[in-house]
């Protein structure tokens, strides 16, 4: 078992002892060949994604959201991407994008994920196989100052769709923004709400997402993952672009959180994640979402702004 750091008291990222690593181990699914829709229902595989590609189901997938490693030189425990210029960066994601689409149903979404760096390529790959809708940017907060360059603090996340019939819910991902100077007509508000904590509006989003706080220590989401999506940014894609009960495909899982989410919201789940470790973390957070659905920044069927409360 790969050893886990000491954590101060108050810090809540997930650690597992010996014992539980050895449980969720034995429960780690291996696919088989070939695969059918129903093997894919609420299973975490741990594999390599190029070992099953061709042996997936057809169109079995409502909403595939993808996080792939960016073009970055980084580590993943053990496991190193290479940064490559963009024409290899393109050659990378042509070897595994395009044998996906069957598993998309026709009424189905996706959403890719990338930074500055790979986007281009990213939106290039995408656009030549599906229908690109929109490129959503979300703050990250946080970001590596530099001296001779813009300060790098956003990503982005690709939308598309198999065709122009698909499901999109923008009510179920309104925010409640608090309104500094409210308007009312005959003494009444207009377009926003009174309450105990002040005055309110539901707001529809738009494709820039400032509201987003990075999992940390103090929040029971968090993992030592180095590049873990915060649940709320995949609760805001899940309740967007798929209706409970839908399946949720995810086939580069990393720690979990798109099936965490989607398990959160009433929605199957399907991940492929290749390091072994993340996959017990995976698990053991969605035996975690068993006794508690909480997701940090939505609450009461709302999205809040950062640091709200909620």
């Amino acid at each position: 078992m790969p050893s886990s750091p000491k954590r101060a008291p108050r810090n809540q990222t997930l650690t597992l002892t010996e014992e539980q690593y050895s449980l969720l181990q034995k429960r780690l699914d291996v696919p088989l060949h070939p695969l059918t829709a129903q093997d894919m229902e609420n299973r975490v595989f741990n594999c390599d994604l190029f070992d099953v590609l061709d042996s997936l189901p057809e169109r079995f997938v409502d909403l595939m959201i993808i996080d792939p490693p960016y073009n970055l030189t980084k580590e993943f425990n053990g496991l190193k991407f290479n940064r490559r210029n963009n024409e290899a960066y393109i050659e990378y994601l042509e070897q595994w994008f395009p044998r996906l689409i069957k598993t998309l149903k026709p009424t189905a979404s996706v959403y890719l994920c990338g930074d500055w760096k790979c986007s281009a390529a990213e939106f290039t790959v995408l656009d030549k196989y599906l229908t690109v809708q929109n490129r959503i940017v979300w703050q990250r907060e946080k970001g590596r100052g530099a001296k001779r360059n813009w300060k790098n603090c956003s990503e982005d996340v690709w939308f598309a769709t198999v065709s122009d019939s698909y499901y999109f819910d923008v009510d179920a991902v309104k925010m409640k923004r608090r309104v500094l100077a409210p308007y009312r007509v005959d003494g009444k508000p207009k377009d926003w709400q009174e309450t105990d904590d002040g005055a309110f509006r539901m707001t529809h989003p738009s494709n820039f997402w400032d509201d987003i706080s990075i999992p940390y220590w103090s929040m029971p989401e968090n993992t030592d993952h180095p590049t873990q999506k915060p649940e709320k940014l995949l609760a805001k894609l899940i309740l967007a672009s798929s209706q409970p009960g839908d399946l949720v495909f995810d086939p580069f899982l990393g720690s979990g959180t798109t099936a965490v989410v989607a398990k959160k919201l009433g929605r199957k789940y399907c991940g492929i994640e290749l390091n072994e470790q993340y996959c017990c973390w995976a698990l053991a957070r969605l035996d975690r979402a068993e006794q508690d659905a909480k997701i940090q920044g939505y609450s009461d069927g709302v999205f809040w702004e950062r640091n709200s409360g909620k």
